[in-house]
């Protein structure tokens, strides 16, 4: 039996992996580990806080700077899921708290994603606007081999 089978059937999930946006003016990857912890709130769109939703202590996420730069340029964990969104009056939105793992060797651009053609039905491209989309484990692979290029 494999280890993940065995993970598996201990009743433990294999970790799961996302793409967390911010705009670097407001939140960027710097302001995160100066933080050293941060919490990922402030998302209105119903898939991408189902996304928030679904994460796990432990998952991984790329971390992408939106509107300036486009590019994933860091790796984060989520340390804490299942908050609710602190900037949020009525409680319906979530949020999670992220620490920064490590920032990527070089940054992998928008551009380099969307002409590569093994991507090209990576959540990021499919629906350009989502804040915090899936990412598949041979997408995370592969975009992690892009950064060491």
């Amino acid at each position: 039996m494999t280890k993940s089978a065995q993970e598996k059937e201990a009743g433990k999930a294999e970790p799961r992996y996302w793409l967390m946006k911010s705009e670097p003016d407001a939140y960027s990857w710097d302001d995160l580990v100066a933080e050293g912890e941060g919490t990922w709130d402030g998302v209105r769109n119903h898939r991408a806080a189902n996304n928030l939703r679904a994460m796990k202590k432990g998952d991984k996420a790329f971390f992408y700077h939106s509107n300036e730069g486009l590019e994933i340029v860091g790796i984060v964990t989520i340390s804490k899921p299942g908050l609710k969104d602190p900037t949020d009056p009525d409680g319906k939105w979530a949020a999670v708290k992220v620490k920064p793992v490590q920032k990527l060797k070089r940054p992998v651009t928008l551009k380099e994603i969307k002409a590569d053609p093994a991507l090209a039905d990576m959540e990021l491209v499919r629906q350009s606007r989502l804040s915090v989309a899936e990412v598949r484990p041979s997408e995370w692979d592969y975009i992690l081999d892009m950064a060491k290029r």
